[in-house]
């Protein structure tokens, strides 16, 4: 009998009241799948207790990797970036201490001040235990790519933990230009529809084209669902990357730079391209919660509550046992298991 698969899963969203807080002061709509209000999402969002280790125990998830909801502090200015980062780490790393069995997390990153993000990334990784950072693409209106934040990638490297990206809503002229005139399907199209995912995947385009991976050649970058489009069109993309004269070629970039996760989608076809694509060594697995529990009861291409599909899908899937313990949990321990925390008589208190 094959021995049971331990499942953790990388991108199990959390919302802290001090992030809340800020988001509120800078102006942003208030919204329960942000984790305003008593909407289903909101509650699932800031719970990290029984509801959430319940959700869990129900999709044979056996720890979750926390990180802040989409964009993190991303969307702050950098003074309040700063703070609001540093807290809310303390507060994931005090997290994390109270269920370790069950419990990781990654930093959030004021990436608005990028000196300040790539010291916070150090003391988040040598300080709290945290496993990386989750970064959201942009910052404002920047684009990842920027020579700016080459000190978040090189700490990032220097540690050797990964940076997950995470989606956002594109910007305001890319939401007129292709997603207006729809009424609600527009903003639908725009988000969770396929907006976020050509959004973001353009960003990692750009850093291959721009040199980061060719300045920071061990940097290691986590993406969510399936590869957030750009996989299924390396064929055509990389007849043009001669033009930006990287120094590999482009599908060596997302094989040694890259690794991916699902996001919840539960596709075959997707997940059998990934591996064709990337190799299973490269893959490693998430739900997006609380986004795909029971959002589509029993729909493609979303995790149902009832049915247990987040271990069953991995536990189905067309691999060798081997290949689903990688997927599984292997190969996030391998990539990030030498991060460990410092005593707790070193550990800080929340408010």
């Amino acid at each position: 009998m094959s021995e049971k698969l331990r499942i953790i899963g990388l991108e199990e969203h959390i919302a802290l009241p001090v992030v809340l807080e800020a988001w509120a002061r800078a102006g942003v709509p208030q919204l329960g799948h942000s984790g305003f209000g008593d909407d289903p999402f909101a509650l699932r969002l800031r719970d990290f207790t029984d509801q959430r280790l319940a959700a869990m125990d129900n999709q044979g998830i056996d720890v979750a990797v926390l990180a802040l909801n989409s964009p993190g502090v991303q969307n702050l200015p950098a003074a309040d970036a700063v703070t609001v980062a540093r807290e809310a780490n303390n507060v994931l790393a005090e997290i994390v201490r109270g269920n370790p069995q069950r419990f990781q997390a990654l930093a959030a990153l004021p990436t608005a001040d990028p000196d300040a993000a790539a010291e916070e990334l150090e003391r988040a990784v040598t300080q709290l235990g945290l496993r990386g950072a989750m970064l959201y693409g942009r910052t404002g209106t920047v684009l990842a790519d920027a020579p700016e934040f080459d000190p978040v990638y090189a700490a990032a490297e220097r540690l050797r933990v990964p940076l997950h990206f995470h989606p956002q809503t594109p910007v305001p002229a890319v939401l007129d230009a292709y997603y207006s005139g729809l009424g609600g399907t527009g903003m639908g199209l725009a988000t969770a529809g396929l907006g976020w995912y050509y959004d973001l995947g353009v960003q990692f385009l750009r850093m291959i084209f721009s040199g980061v991976f060719d300045r920071h050649p061990t940097l290691q970058v986590i993406a969510g669902h399936w590869g957030e489009v750009v996989l299924f069109y390396l064929d055509h993309t990389g007849i043009l990357a001669h033009n930006a004269k990287l120094e590999r070629p482009l599908i060596d970039y997302f094989r040694q730079n890259f690794w991916v996760t699902g996001s919840g989608t539960v596709s075959e076809r997707y997940m059998r391209w990934a591996a064709e694509v990337m190799g299973t060594e490269r893959m490693m697995y998430s739900t997006d919660y609380p986004y795909t529990f029971g959002t589509r009861p029993g729909g493609f291409p979303y995790l149902d509550t009832s049915r247990g599909v987040a271990r069953s899908f991995l536990e189905q899937a067309p691999f060798t046992q081997a290949e689903k313990a990688a997927i599984g949990s292997g190969n996030w321990e391998r990539l990030t298991g030498h991060v460990t925390a410092k005593s707790s008589a070193s550990f800080p208190r929340t408010r």
